[in-house]
């Protein structure tokens, strides 16, 4: 009889143990969702920042190559024929 009480007592025992562990577990993954979290937001603000560097860079790059920069001369024209074309058709739906 005293073997049965041993064995129920170590089942207790380790069931007690696994409950604990259970317990750091789902402590542990919380934190871990808390850490996700907060990681898509930073590169939610990243990437939001990353945009308007690129439209600062584009609009840096535009003005330039319209200041007669180095660089492509054609580019320019084709924005310019693009804003052209977008302003005709402004006007067109305003003479409606």
């Amino acid at each position: 009889m005293s073997e049965l009480v041993e064995i129920v007592d170590s089942l207790e025992n380790k069931v007690s143990k696994l409950l604990h562990k259970m317990e750091l577990m789902h402590q542990a993954n919380t934190k871990l969702k808390e850490e996700l979290d907060l990681a898509k937001e930073e590169n939610k603000v990243q990437q939001n920042a990353v945009l308007e560097w690129e439209e600062k860079y584009n609009s840096l790059k535009m003005a330039s190559s319209m200041l007669g920069g180095n660089t492509s001369k054609t580019e320019a024209k084709l924005k310019i024929n693009t804003l052209i074309r977008e302003l005709d058709i402004c006007i067109a739906k305003l003479a409606d």
